[in-house]
Formats: structure tokens, C-alpha cells, sequence
């Protein structure tokens, strides 16, 4: 495949529950369609975001089929089947191609530390399971492993399903390697940022775009910069990567971030309820007070006197 699959402002969108820890699909639709009426490319399901590893399997292939199906192709859906169990994740894997994703991304196996032929070998059968392309998830900081660029070569010239990576590692150099690497063999092998603050740096370098969290509850942002990169406009482009520098501190505040990415998505607009799974916990009034804070600096906050929805 010479063409990039996935490429631009892809979100990982949160996965909505009610308070008794149900799905709701409900908030997961005014949530969809307030993402798709944006200028993202895509939108990405059950993804570390999405809560992924505190759902069951059967809240998993939920949210898949009813967020593919609410989107209804007013943007591409790519839908996460991460797990610990190779077999595990092709179920996931062949549930979210009968739902009619328009791809998958799969993150590592974690806990049990694999040698790079194992892993290797656990993307291979994943791709070869499906018809579908698949995107590699690079987050070592969760997964306690690193897809080498040497690996993803191998895959990437192997096997023409697997068709990108997000790569959420706390470094430029690491995406530089992989499109020093993966790219003058294979140019249309997506390589997209996974971190906010990495998106101008990814694109200057060759890359092709992200999946920045702001982009839910700020889409203009990201969405803005790409534009700006491809208009070539230095001095917007240095104004809205200042702006995006702002979000880490916003994801810091909580630990994993769940509940604090629902309260500034409900925060700028959208009438989600902020429930989280266990062992995550809700936000406190203090730091709903600090997001509150972060995001009217950022210029994300709706005029005074609007209502969410």
C-alpha cells in the first residue's frame, strides 16, 4: 500500500458510562456527534482512553458495535482489540471488522515481557486473522515494552495489512527513528503521534498526524496546527503548539486521567456524565476547579450562560 490509511486528527474517544458502570450509549452518541461534526479524520474506539482495560469483554465489543454504527461513516472508525491474549485479541479483532471499523489498533501485549520474535509473531497472526488493516500501538510507559523501529520495519514489510502506528513514547527521537526507518521503504506506513504535544514535531519530521486526547474536548487545537502545517502558516502553527504545550498539566491532575478527560469535555460543552471505572476514581472539586482553570486558558471554556449539550 503506497497510500496513507489513517492520517490527520484521529481522537481517543472515552468511553461514556452511567453511574452504575453500564455503557451509555446515549452520552457515547452526543459525544460521537459532536466529534464528527468537527474537523477530525477519524475517531478511535476502546482505546487506552476509551478505558479498555477496566471493561469486560462484552462492554468491549458494546461499544465497538454501537460507535460504529452511530458514526455511520461520517468519519472513519478504528476500533482498539489490545490484550494480553493473542487469541483474545483476534476475537476483538474479527467482532470490530463485522461491525464495519474501518480498521483496528492493537497496544502490545502487556505484563508478560515478550521476546521481539514473540511479538513480532503476536502482530502477524493478528493482521493475517483479519481483513482489515491494523494499526500498531506503541505505549511502552504502560506496556513495559517497546516496539523497536528494527520491529516495526520487519511487520511493516511483512505484511501490507499492517498499515501504521500511534506512537505514545515520551520522546521525539523514537518517532524519528521509526520514520528513518519505516518510511524511504515503506512511504505510506502511517506514523502518527500519540501524545498532544508531539503533533508539530511528528508532521515537521515526516509524520503523519495524531491521536491527540484535546481533540475531544478541544478539536480546534490539533485540528487547527494540521492545518496551519499544511498552509505552511509558521506563525499560527507557533501559536496554537504553544496552546496544545498546555495540556499535559490538564492530564496530569489525575491519575489515570479518565475522569479528568470527561469533566473537560462536559466542561467545553458536550452532556456527558464523568463516571469512571474502578480503580479509577472520579475527579474531586479541586481539580475539576484546576481543569476548569487550564481550559479557559487554552480558550476551550463555552461562553458564559451556555448549557452542555
Amino acid at each position: 500500500m503506497s497510500q496513507v490509511a489513517f492520517q490527520g486528527i484521529i481522537p481517543p474517544v472515552p468511553t461514556i458510562f452511567d453511574e452504575a458502570g453500564r455503557v451509555d450509549e446515549a452520552g457515547m452518541a452526543r459525544l460521537i456527534d459532536h466529534l464528527a461534526a468537527s474537523e477530525v479524520d477519524a475517531l478511535f474506539f476502546g482505546g487506552s482512553a476509551g478505558e479498555f482495560s477496566q471493561m469486560t469483554s462484552e462492554q468491549r465489543r458494546q461499544v465497538a458495535s454501537f460507535s460504529v454504527r452511530h458514526l455511520a461513516g461520517r468519519k472513519k472508525a478504528l476500533v482498539g482489540i489490545g490484550s494480553t491474549s493473542t487469541d483474545e485479541a483476534i476475537r476483538l479483532g474479527l467482532h470490530a471488522q463485522e461491525c464495519g471499523a474501518d480498521g483496528v489498533v492493537a497496544v502490545n501485549p502487556y505484563y508478560a515481557i515478550l521476546s521481539e520474535q514473540n511479538l513480532h509473531d503476536h502482530y502477524l497472526r493478528l493482521a493475517r486473522a483479519l481483513e482489515i488493516p491494523l494499526v500498531l500501538y506503541n505505549f511502552p510507559a504502560l506496556t513495559g515494552q517497546d516496539l523497536s523501529p528494527s520491529l516495526v520495519l520487519r511487520l511493516a514489510t511483512e505484511c501490507d495489512r499492517i498499515v501504521g502506528i500511534k506512537d505514545t513514547v515520551d520522546t521525539v527521537r523514537h518517532t524519528r527513528d521509526l520514520l528513518r526507518t519505516v518510511k524511504p521503504v515503506r512511504p505510506g506506513f502511517a506514523v502518527l503521534a500519540g501524545f498532544d504535544e508531539y503533533l508539530l514535531e511528528t508532521l515537521i519530521m515526516g509524520g503523519d498526524g495524531g491521536f491527540p486526547s484535546s481533540a475531544n474536548f478541544a478539536p480546534q487545537l490539533a485540528c487547527g496546527l494540521l492545518r496551519a502545517f499544511r498552509q505552511r502558516d509558521g506563525r499560527r502553527m507557533v501559536e496554537l503548539q504553544a496552546l496544545l504545550a498546555r495540556v499535559p498539566p490538564v492530564f496530569g491532575l489525575e491519575q489515570p486521567f479518565h475522569a479528568v478527560l470527561k469533566e473537560a469535555i462536559r466542561m467545553t460543552g458536550v452532556d456527558v456524565s464523568t463516571h469512571v471505572l474502578p480503580p479509577a476514581a472520579p475527579a474531586s472539586e479541586e481539580t475539576r476547579g484546576r481543569v476548569r482553570e487550564l481550559l479557559g486558558t487554552l480558550g476551550a471554556l463555552p461562553a458564559p450562560g451556555r448549557a452542555p449539550g
